[in-house]
C-alpha cells in the first residue's frame, strides 16, 4: 500500500510538459516505446527498461527513442565528425558529382532524396571553391559548402544547413 501511495504522489509532482512530451513518469526511452505514456504499473516497466538497457542515457543525447528532437548531439556536429572520418572518399565523390559518402552528406543537410542528383552536381561544379587545396581541412570543406548551399537557388530550400537539435 505504501508504495501506491509514493507513486501516486510522485505523479503530482512530474511537471504536465513531461505527459505531454508523449512519455510517462519513466520519461523518454526504449521503455516509453514499448510500454506508452499509460499511468500506472506500466511505468515500472518502462522504467526498468529504461534503466536496464541504458538507452534512456542515449535517446537523450542523440534526440531518439521518443526522447523528440532536442538531444545533446548537434546535427552540424554530425556533418563535422561524418566529414572528417570519410574525408579522403567524400572528396572523391564531390569531385565525381556521385556516390554514397556524397548522399549521406546531403542527407545530414536534411536535403531531400530526390535533390542528392542536384547537391552532387552543385559540389562536382563548385569543387575548385569547396576544395581550395591539398590542406583544406573538413571544417573549412563544410563551412565553404554551406554557404553555397545557402545561394544556391533550389537547395536553399530543399536542404535546411541549420537544422541543430539544440534550439
Amino acid at each position: 500500500m505504501g508504495y501506491r501511495l509514493i507513486a501516486a504522489a510522485s505523479f503530482l509532482l512530474l511537471p504536465a510538459s513531461v505527459f505531454a512530451a508523449g512519455y510517462g513518469a519513466a520519461g523518454c526511452g526504449l521503455g516509453s516505446e514499448v510500454m506508452g505514456s499509460k499511468p500506472g504499473a506500466s511505468q515500472v516497466f518502462a522504467s526498468t527498461t529504461n534503466g536496464t538497457s541504458g538507452n534512456q542515457t542515449f535517446g537523450i543525447t542523440s534526440g531518439t527513442s521518443n526522447c523528440g528532437d532536442h538531444g545533446l548531439v548537434k546535427t552540424s556536429k554530425e556533418r563535422e565528425v561524418f566529414a572528417k572520418e570519410n574525408y579522403t572518399s567524400l572528396v572523391k565523390e564531390m569531385a565525381q558529382g556521385k556516390g554514397e559518402n556524397l548522399y549521406t552528406l546531403a542527407s545530414l543537410y536534411q536535403c531531400s532524396a530526390a535533390s542528392y542528383q542536384e547537391f552532387g552536381s552543385m559540389v562536382q561544379a563548385k569543387f575548385d571553391n569547396l576544395v581550395v587545396s591539398d590542406q583544406t581541412t573538413s571544417a573549412e570543406l563544410l563551412s565553404k559548402l554551406e554557404d553555397q548551399l545557402t545561394r544556391h537557388p533550389t537547395l536553399a530550400k530543399s536542404c535546411d544547413i541549420k537544422v541543430s537539435a539544440l534550439n
